[in-house]
């Protein structure tokens, strides 16, 4: 079994793999007579592919069993996938860029204030939380087509929960 250590989520980390979703470092833009910040631009919504269209909708997750077993990765060939966590709990990310390879994959800590827009193709596990009943916003596409490639690994990959914990904000 492949262990795989969590490291911190920043933009340049996760670039190969989508967007990271903040505004930390960003101006916003003034708006509603001064009562309201408002920042533009966060993340590049990709859902066109095949008639495809935007969906919204709200996630609640459960905590995983510890330790964390990845066994299942999957990807959307049609359409980027937007999270957005709503209640401010921090939570994980795994991503690849081939699930047969060990070596390929990635895990990131993501504070409560993150989000994160897998591109088109990118290969992750399903939404792993920290906390039950942890709500997510989450913007991809809906329409025809498939839209949904599952790979189930041979070898169990566990996340190192040491490194999520020392992982900084």
């Amino acid at each position: 079994m492949a262990i795989l250590s969590i490291e911190p989520l920043t933009r340049r980390a996760f670039a190969p793999f989508g967007e990271v979703v903040e505004t930390e470092g960003l101006t916003p833009l003034s708006i509603n007579q001064g009562y309201a910040s408002r920042y533009n631009e966060l993340a590049n919504v990709d859902v066109g592919a095949e008639g495809g269209q935007i969906n919204i909708s709200w996630f609640v997750a459960s905590v995983r069993p510890a330790p964390i077993a990845i066994r299942l990765m999957e990807r959307h060939p049609l359409g980027s996938q937007l999270f957005m966590p709503l209640n401010g709990g921090d939570w994980l990310v795994v991503v690849c860029t081939d699930p047969r390879a060990t070596s390929s994959y990635r895990a990131f800590a993501a504070n409560g204030k993150q989000g994160v827009n897998y591109g088109r193709n990118c290969w992750h596990h399903p939404l792993l939380v920290l906390k039950d009943a942890s709500s997510f916003l989450v913007v991809d596409r809906k329409g025809g087509g498939d839209n949904l490639e599952e790979y189930w690994l041979d070898e169990i990959i566990q996340l190192d929960p040491g490194t999520a914990a020392s992982s900084p904000r």
